[in-house]
């Protein structure tokens, strides 16, 4: 497929609960009008919260399986296949772009619900490829947004480079059952506190994230399902045009906030 003519945005989605995939809510409504209207990529490097392990490793198999990396949910979740091909020559792109950083070629993964529970409504024909990149558990923040600007010219190469987390994921807070649950206030001033750093393009702050208090410390106990937004700002470029388009907190305590970069 020919690369594209103009540079991709950069995405980050807030994808909250698996079962997304199935429902029809505000926040998936918005991931299937972006995918509506985002320029077609021609491939999406996605960095999920779910592929958090010991090391940096890239998908490079031809068709990736889909990942059920859950328990608890009904059997029609699991029922679930997003069956999008795989690009072993973007992850050999990737592995280049990231060098001399060791990149392992991954050929047991595939793809985990904090991608296809995305992308089953940005693209539902799951006929654009997709490879995964992992998050290295062992490396501070710094180097995560690191990698995002080496990995920034796939933008002008047809790629969507999309980031999948939540910037506020506390579990333990969390509203279960099928009550409502207003923002807990320091979710809400947390979330706050990166939506204006992104706009401003204070980098630094969000890297160096855990300096903002206890809030931050509240919003993100874990660092994984945080750190793929640090993937989608080392990617953009000074200046760029900064929207939300997803908007939201589900059970008082999972920001389904958006952050797109560019146009």
């Amino acid at each position: 497929m020919p690369e594209q003519a103009s540079r991709l945005p950069t995405l980050f989605l807030g994808h909250g609960s698996p079962l997304n995939a199935l429902r029809s809510n505000p926040w998936t409504r918005s991931w299937a009008a972006l995918g509506a209207t985002l320029p077609r990529p021609r491939a999406v490097l996605a960095v999920s919260a779910h592929w958090y392990i010991e090391g940096t490793a890239v998908t490079a198999m031809e068709q990736p399986r889909t990942i059920h990396d859950f328990g608890g949910f009904p059997r029609e979740l699991f029922a679930v296949r997003y069956p999008a091909p795989g690009d072993p020559a973007l992850a050999s792109r990737v592995q280049r772009l990231l060098g001399p950083l060791a990149v392992h070629a991954d050929t047991s993964w595939g793809l985990d619900h904090g991608s296809w529970s995305v992308l089953c409504h940005l693209f539902p024909q799951a006929d654009v490829p997709v490879v995964q990149l992992s998050i290295d558990e062992t490396q501070p923040a710094a180097f995560h947004y690191e990698l995002g600007t080496r990995l920034r010219p796939l933008r002008d190469e047809g790629v969507l480079i999309l980031g999948s987390g939540d910037i506020v994921h506390n579990l333990h807070a969390y509203a279960w059952g099928d009550h409502t649950q207003q923002p807990y206030d320091w979710a809400a001033r947390f979330e706050a506190q990166v939506r204006a750093a992104v706009t401003t393009g204070a980098h630094a702050a969000l890297i160096d994230y855990a300096a903002l208090g206890r809030d931050a410390q509240l919003a993100v106990p874990t660092p994984e399902h945080y750190l793929p937004l640090l993937y989608v700002l080392g990617a953009a470029l000074p200046g760029e045009r900064v929207s939300f388009p997803v908007e939201g907190m589900d059970g008082g305590s999972v920001s389904m906030l958006g952050v797109q970069l560019g146009a």
